[in-house]
């Protein structure tokens, strides 16, 4: 080989070499994905803090940066105004945004409240014990509450007349203590967040209050999951893919084991009251993930007919002029296998 040819041979091999070095580099940047929380960072949320904890997101290539948040609805507007990648919020909000502005709405691709923990709230001593006794009453609530963004659907589907019952905004840490010191009559909340605030306060939630249930008045819809951008489904599907794996395999093993997760919380909040965190997220696992159609599909999936009879209950109740198909709402096919989102028996 005559000295230039040696030279060009070794040029384009050194090439090489630092082209494939440049690939495997790329390859190995995780992708970051800005993921927003429904609420403050409480129990329940304390999968996907163990998720990040225990490098379950970094193995699928991923650097989730997780917010908390204010609001399960207020997460849906959050995710289609660019700000987050993906999070955890409401169905229901999805569903007026994908009427509203089709193709710009985050889609959910995991279902994990799979009965909806949405509630009306009373004191025992305002003697309401009828969801038509809120008429002429007030009703306390944050800003980007989703269970109050139902509460015309609910209020349609029980004879009340919504434009009678007063409305106040109040800040989700003060939303109990505002109700307990008559400033309010009731409150639009989730149960479980609500239940365990009581709790807190020394009081006992079955018999100072009156509770009032959607799923117990006639509607019967979903609630919370991981919602992605389009943007996020359409360039970056295996980041999805591996999200939803991190998250569900992380979800398995706590409800077999709830400490590991209490102890990612209070790496974000170390003032956590352990112990009641930990009751509040058993008692979301036991009421709104561990249900009947979560044992048949597994974790994360849902019944398309279900979803269907939601849409059209919320179309009707918001009056919208388009109503999104259920393929535009949800999309399974993320999904990890059912075998890696059956639930374990729940840990006490």
């Amino acid at each position: 080989m005559k000295p230039f040819q040696r030279l060009r041979a070794a040029f384009l091999g050194a090439a090489l070499v630092l082209s494939s070095a440049f690939t495997a580099a790329v390859a190995a940047d995780p992708v970051n994905v800005r993921f927003i929380l429904d609420w403050k960072a409480q129990g329940p949320h304390s999968w996907f803090y163990y998720a990040r904890d225990a490098g379950y997101f970094k193995e699928e290539g991923l650097n989730v940066v997780i917010d908390q948040g204010d609001g399960s609805a207020a997460a849906v507007t959050r995710i289609m105004t660019g700000t987050y990648d993906a999070g955890f919020g409401d169905i229901n909000a999805s569903i007026q945004m994908a009427a509203q502005q089709p193709g710009k709405a985050p889609v959910m691709v995991s279902l994990l409240y799979n009965r909806a923990p949405f509630a009306i709230i009373a004191r025992r001593d305002t003697g309401i014990t009828t969801l038509k006794a809120l008429e002429g009453r007030t009703i306390l609530t944050p800003a980007g509450s989703a269970t109050f963004k139902l509460f015309p659907a609910l209020a349609q589907k029980n004879g009340v007349d919504a434009a009678k019952v007063k409305v106040n905004n109040a800040a989700p840490n003060l939303i109990e203590q505002l109700l307990v010191r008559k400033e309010s009559d009731a409150v639009a909340q989730f149960g479980a967040t609500s239940y365990m605030n009581f709790i807190a306060m020394g009081l006992d939630p079955e018999k100072d209050f009156n509770w009032f249930f959607y799923s117990d008045h006639g509607l019967d819809v979903y609630s919370n999951g991981i919602l992605v951008s389009p943007q996020l489904l359409r360039e970056k599907p295996e980041a999805v893919r591996g999200l939803l794996r991190a998250i569900h395999r992380a979800i398995r093993d706590i409800a077999v084991a709830p400490d590991k997760g209490i102890a990612s919380l209070k790496t974000v909040e170390p003032l956590t009251d352990a112990k009641l965190e930990r009751q509040r997220m058993l008692y979301m696992l036991k009421h709104q993930m561990y249900t009947p159609e979560t044992a048949e599909l597994g974790l994360g999936d849902l019944k398309d007919s279900r979803l269907a009879a939601s849409i059209d209950t919320i179309a009707a109740a918001y009056e919208l002029k388009q109503k999104p198909a259920v393929g535009e709402i949800f999309n399974r096919s993320f999904l990890p296998p059912k075998a890696e989102r059956v639930l374990p028996p729940l840990a006490n």
